[in-house]
């Protein structure tokens, strides 16, 4: 009788314990170009998000030393090299007269650095600890104050989904990068999927990556690099995407299509008056603005937007 009244208690207490917080960690893939621009996310993340534990600066070796002075307690600066396989190799380009980087190897495609970016955001999986991994690019800044409990709800975390985008009109490589992705999860392609996966400020559940990249291995029989690599035409968060909602049905997941990042995707460098027009017709749930780089906008006038001049 005693043992049992001690077991009841127990459970008692086990149930009222307040659930463990999911540590989450933010990832921000870089490179030399785009510095500067990743100094002023860094400074603005440090000024307005909370709720993360690290920050994750993910870039190639030759980057490394000059990347070190973003580094602080809980900002780290992870190579190339300690993620992904040596047998993909990163070279100076000879037919961009030795201006552009290409990634070669005996498994892949030949492979550029947004491709080798995708690669190193699925492969922080395995070299953390995080429950959540907010993936966040290095020419995002911040300009409303975020906690990053956002994406995670219980023991769920978020997925962005936007449904049934592929119908509208969308740049022409989304189909193949949804297509794409069924084929390299062993999945048919018919029915089509739809779906859309892709935006900036998104979160991934990384024992869910960490599943998917071993899902890669098991259909493919290859290194999932090597699996993922097959085609140039492909999307790190659209494979993500379809494997919890085609493979998982879901699991450990919430979907929502709000967009936290207000993104200017194409376009012409914006002057301080189209800046300013552009922040206003930020969603009120949006917190960050994305300014592509190679839009070519001034980025003392960014720095102005964001009060931390």
């Amino acid at each position: 009788m005693d043992d049992c009244l001690m077991s009841t208690e127990s459970l008692t207490r086990t149930a009222s314990t307040p659930a463990r917080r999911p540590t989450s960690a933010i990832v921000t893939p870089s490179y030399a170009p785009d510095f500067e621009r990743c100094r002023l996310l860094c400074e603005t993340l440090d000024h307005f998000v909370t709720g993360f534990d690290k920050h994750y600066l993910l870039v190639e070796q030759r980057d490394v030393s000059l990347f070190r002075a973003l580094e602080s307690p809980r900002r780290v600066v992870i190579s190339e090299r300690d993620l992904l396989p040596r047998w993909l190799v990163p070279i100076d380009d000879p037919l961009s007269g030795f201006k552009r980087r290409l990634w070669l190897s005996p498994f892949t495609m030949p492979l550029r650095g947004w491709h080798v970016q995708q690669l190193r955001r699925m492969a922080i999986a395995m070299a953390s600890t995080e429950d959540v991994l907010v993936y966040c690019d290095s020419d995002v800044v911040f300009l409303k104050p975020f906690d990053c409990a956002a994406f995670h709800r219980d023991d769920k975390v978020r997925l962005y989904r936007n449904k049934d985008a592929l119908l509208k009109p969308q740049i022409a490589d989304q189909r193949a990068w949804s297509d794409n992705a069924a084929r390299v999860l062993g999945i048919p392609v018919e029915p089509i999927s739809n779906d859309d996966y892709i935006t900036t400020v998104i979160a991934w559940r990384r024992a869910t990556m960490v599943a998917l990249c071993e899902h890669l291995e098991k259909v493919s029989g290859r290194n999932w690099v090597a699996a993922a690599g097959t085609r140039r035409k492909f999307s790190e968060c659209m494979i993500y995407g379809r494997f919890v909602d085609d493979v998982l049905a879901g699991q450990d997941h919430f979907h929502d299509d709000r967009e936290f990042c207000h993104v200017k995707w194409f376009g012409d460098p914006m002057s301080d008056e189209q800046l300013a027009d552009f922040v206003a017709t930020m969603a009120p749930e949006q917190v960050a603005i994305g300014m592509q780089s190679f839009i070519g906008t001034d980025l003392g006038r960014i720095r102005r937007l964001t009060g931390l001049v």
